[in-house]
């Protein structure tokens, strides 16, 4: 009897955490003329729009950002795990605490990369607009790199 009570209990778990995760049972789509880049989805990042999901709540969210020409998102770290696609222009990202434009590397459209959680990194569309995707589980989360970490190290 014990056994089927630890089956029983592992099975309701996993469709408890599933349900937790589900975010709808109807198809959503989306084309490109529905898609309207509004104010930023957070601070100091530029205009975005949420194609899927809520960033603030737990589950799945996939949003878009467009950079414009020359914008620069400072050293900064998410709590979650994501994944980012570019799908036009060239996006270019450095990894680590501080600006250091010699350890950017340059990611033009189709590029795909992933980000850890906690990966502090910064971005900069040096060479024109830039359009994302960014796909993670919720809640979302950015933390910047104060200027005075980043001089200090």
């Amino acid at each position: 009897m014990r056994k089927y009570n630890i089956v029983f209990a592992s099975l309701l778990a996993t469709a408890v955490a599933g349900a937790a995760y589900a975010q709808t049972t109807e198809q959503i789509t989306k084309t490109p003329n529905e898609i309207e880049f509004k104010a930023p989805l957070r601070p100091d990042s530029p205009p975005g729009v949420v194609l899927y999901g809520d960033m603030a709540k737990a589950g799945m969210y996939v949003n878009r950002a467009k950079f414009p020409a020359g914008f620069k998102v400072m050293p900064h770290w998410h709590g979650e795990e994501r994944t980012v696609v570019i799908l036009s222009g060239t996006l270019y990202v450095g990894v680590g605490e501080s600006w250091d434009e010699t350890k950017m590397r340059a990611y033009p459209a189709g590029s795909f990369f992933s980000e850890p959680p906690k990966l502090p990194h910064y971005t900069w569309a040096k060479d024109g607009e830039v359009v994302l995707q960014v796909t993670g589980i919720g809640p979302a989360s950015t933390t910047p790199i104060p200027t005075t970490q980043r001089t200090a190290k």
